[in-house]
């Protein structure tokens, strides 16, 4: 295993969990970044890496990183990406309990988290935005002058779930339900 590798991804991730305040969905603009700029995965595959780490139990920054490393190191690979995406929060939490009781009501800290929450939001509604596009919308063989198609049956199936979601009996099923219906048909019908 290359130890420079292992590293990078450390350092990669780590960047990603000091700057991705929000949690998971937030991480996804520096993923972008980071595959763009590493070559580890593409647009297309974090789209996947989204899906499989939305799936599984776990907060969806620590099952991305995780993801990644596997992908690009194996198991220690995973092991520095989840370590470096963990410990900035960590290091943060720590600093914030040791000084949290004497600042608690302190105005400057007060207006640094009303700032903080827009900025998140920010982040999460591109992160959004951009994993809608790549989902509902297609550029592969396109002129630059062109629109991107639409792939329809996502879109169909995507309008089908948020139906679903709207009705009266189908709005006490559990998420998983919507997740595994949606894995099903994905499959059947390879989207």
């Amino acid at each position: 295993m290359d130890p420079f590798l292992l590293i990078r991804l450390y350092f990669e991730f780590f960047k990603t969990g000091l700057f991705s305040i929000g949690g998971g969905m937030a991480t996804i603009p520096f993923l972008q970044h980071m595959g763009e700029s590493t070559g580890w995965f593409t647009n297309q595959q974090l789209t996947t890496m989204i899906a499989v780490s939305e799936s599984t139990p776990g907060p969806l920054g620590i099952n991305m990183a995780t993801y990644v490393g596997f992908e690009t190191g194996g198991i220690p690979g995973s092991l520095a990406a989840t370590l470096g995406v963990i410990t900035p929060g960590i290091i943060i939490i720590l600093i914030i309990a040791s000084f949290l009781n004497k600042f608690r009501n302190n105005r400057n800290v007060e207006a640094v988290f009303s700032g903080l929450r827009p900025a998140s939001t920010a982040l999460i509604v591109s992160a959004g935005l951009t994993v809608a596009a790549s989902i509902f919308f297609t550029s592969n063989n396109l002129s630059p002058d062109s629109f991107p198609a639409v792939r329809w049956p996502t879109l169909i199936l995507a309008v089908a779930a948020f139906s679903a979601m709207q009705w009266t009996p189908l709005k006490k099923l559990h998420p998983i339900c919507y997740i595994a219906a949606a894995a099903v048909i994905g499959i059947m019908f390879q989207f």
